[in-house]
């Protein structure tokens, strides 16, 4: 059996009242409308997504300037038995004038200048309080006119200071004369 076709009339809705559309269509009084609900919900996800963009953002320069502080005082602290040896032989030579010797000393300042460059100062300790944080006691010596405590010979330099420290000061350090 075929069906008949459906005529437009058939196939109409039944009509709804003019009142009954328009309070389907309108949100209770105060409420807000379902898309500024969605455009607000929206809002707040793209400015949570901006924020944690941002603070990604910031925790990857610190840790960039991390590593690169890190590496830096990597490098610097491979070079710090370059120094030592350039001012061993300086010592050994004694107070000679000669050519070689005045070369050894121009390299030996200017790999000085170049730590203190990177942040790793020398520190020029001789006659300074013991800090135990900044110095490494390897001996003690009685010096009459030294107060206790006190830095009197400097055995191996340090460099940098506070969080830079590369390595402490190993120092000589005075004590009271006993009688």
């Amino acid at each position: 059996m075929r069906e008949s076709p459906k005529t437009p009339e058939s196939r109409a809705t039944p009509e709804v009242s003019d009142t009954a559309e328009a309070a389907a269509t309108e949100a209770p009084e105060g409420a807000p409308d379902a898309g500024e609900e969605t455009v607000s919900q929206l809002r707040d996800r793209w400015l949570r997504a901006e924020a944690e963009l941002d603070n990604l953002r910031k925790r990857t320069l610190r840790e960039i300037e991390r590593q690169r502080s890190d590496e830096r005082a990597r490098v610097a602290a491979e070079w710090l038995p370059v120094i030592d040896n350039l001012e061993l032989a300086l010592q050994h030579a004694g107070s000679g004038t000669d050519a070689v010797m005045e070369g050894v000393r121009a390299v030996r300042d200017q790999a000085v200048a170049l730590l203190a460059r990177l942040g790793f100062p020398r520190a020029e300790d001789l006659g300074t309080r013991f800090d135990p944080a900044r110095h490494e006691a390897v001996s003690t010596a009685e010096d009459p006119e030294a107060e206790p405590g006190t830095v009197v010979a400097v055995v191996r330099p340090g460099y940098g200071g506070g969080v830079n420290q590369l390595r402490p000061a190993a120092v000589v350090v005075s004590t009271r004369a006993e009688d």
